[in-house]
């Protein structure tokens, strides 16, 4: 069931098509912000809704739970909760966050396995049921602070292949999860499912499935000693750009054809599988336009072999790494740096890098990157910005994160009328 989520109607700006490179370089000439040249995000929410589309027609039987920590915008999240998503809550923070937007606790599973007992309270005094655990020391805090909440078990997967790995830190090893399912029966808790993360950036599609005959082991057993798990949560891992060597729609077909062998609907009417995207949803939506500030002429070595140099530039802009760029560091990601106006061929391309605005000689965005000359002044585009980029930025030296602007095309607002997002 959709749910009536308004979105203030001067937060969007509605175009007859959308082409993010036209729409910033129209901002940069009309906007009369004070700091008219500090850098902006442009949020294309026609892109979210095509996301949400793709994830129906890909996975029919799995609801998707965004996970809050990958970008908590408020806008985003509102057009989500109308869309009819379910959320990953971490904290009390964040599902204090989603409550005071309108989702319903039945839509929030509180999925941080090690969690504060405030926290825990917090989530039994607002009726969000569904909590995840990995350990007994949080089966003992569970039944002193919330005794009947709706547990979930989360195991541990191989994700050696992923690039954010979670297991060391999270799961339960295969070896104590039946004891754990124990205990928690013996302590009269209740047990509702089994959770798991093949971690972010997965990039072996048989760690879902090793993921999954490991969850079927699991909910035979809990069978056998009297609970009837009704949830599967297959975690995150999802990409959100496609730019990657394992596309969504090739997750999709594995883990589907998985999920029909090892929990086939006949057999398991009664389960909900859901998941926890995160950057699938956020990634691509989100660019950014950041401007140079400064600029440096350096002489550098054409190799290290010979004395021959060549002109170099340095390339200060006003975001970097302890705003929006803090990806690079705690997300492994990639950035590259794209003009509003593409070089022709008959363009000098100099080696280049580009450097954030803080006095912390870390703050290198990127470096030995082709680029014309540039000028002070000029700006610089970065596509797929939307997933763990705002979420963990900070004022570092004063600077404030970015601001978002948001977008949509006039048809996809007709669309999303449909799900009483309510859109001039």
């Amino acid at each position: 069931m959709k749910q009536d989520c308004s979105v203030e109607t001067s937060a969007v700006e509605i175009y007859p098509t959308i082409n993010t490179s036209e729409i910033i370089a129209s901002k940069i000439l009309n906007d009369g912000r004070e700091d008219h040249d500090n850098g902006f995000f442009i949020c294309d929410l026609g892109d979210v809704m095509k996301k949400y589309i793709r994830w129906q027609k890909n996975f029919p039987r799995v609801i998707p739970h965004y996970a809050i920590k990958c970008n908590p915008d408020e806008i985003l999240l509102k057009m989500l909760i109308g869309l009819g998503t379910g959320f990953d809550c971490a904290s009390k923070s964040e599902i204090r966050q989603m409550l005071a937007l309108g989702a319903r606790p039945e839509q929030i599973i509180f999925a941080n396995p090690c969690k504060q007992a405030s926290h825990v309270r917090y989530a039994r005094d607002n009726n969000v049921k569904r909590i995840v655990f990995d350990n007994v020391e949080e089966l003992i805090k569970m039944k002193k602070n919330f005794p009947t909440a709706d547990l979930v078990l989360r195991i541990q997967t191989d994700d050696s292949q992923s690039i954010c790995r979670f297991s060391m830190k999270y799961g339960a090893h295969p070896d104590v999860c039946k004891q754990l399912l124990d205990t928690a029966h013996k302590m009269n808790l209740n047990v509702v499912g089994i959770s798991f993360h093949v971690g972010s950036g997965c990039q072996d599609v048989q760690a879902f499935v090793k993921a999954l005959q490991n969850a079927r082991v699991l909910f035979d057993y809990a069978e056998c000693i009297g609970y009837k798990l009704n949830l599967l949560d297959i975690g995150g891992g999802f990409p959100g750009t496609e730019d990657v060597n394992l596309k969504f729609e090739e997750i999709a077909s594995v883990v589907n054809m998985t999920l029909k062998e090892l929990f086939p609907m006949e057999e398991f009417p009664h389960v909900d599988v859901i998941a926890e995207p995160g950057r699938y949803f956020a990634a691509s939506a989100y660019t950014l336009a950041s401007n140079i500030i400064a600029k440096r002429e350096v002489m550098r070595d054409v190799t290290e072999e010979t004395v021959c140099e060549q002109t170099a530039y340095m390339y200060y802009i006003n975001d970097g790494l302890y705003g929006s760029f803090n990806c690079l560091f705690y997300d492994h990601a990639h950035v590259t740096p794209k003009l509003l106006k593409e070089p022709s061929e008959i363009d000098m391309l100099y080696s280049s890098s580009v450097w954030g605005p803080t006095c912390d000689g870390l703050d290198r965005i990127c470096e030995l990157v082709q680029l014309p000359q540039l000028d002070v002044g000029n700006w610089i585009l970065w596509e797929d910005m939307g997933a763990y980029t705002m979420a963990a930025g900070s004022s570092f030296n004063g600077f404030k994160t970015s601001k978002v602007y948001y977008v949509i095309s006039d048809l996809e607002k007709h669309v999303l009328r449909n799900c009483k997002m309510r859109i001039p």
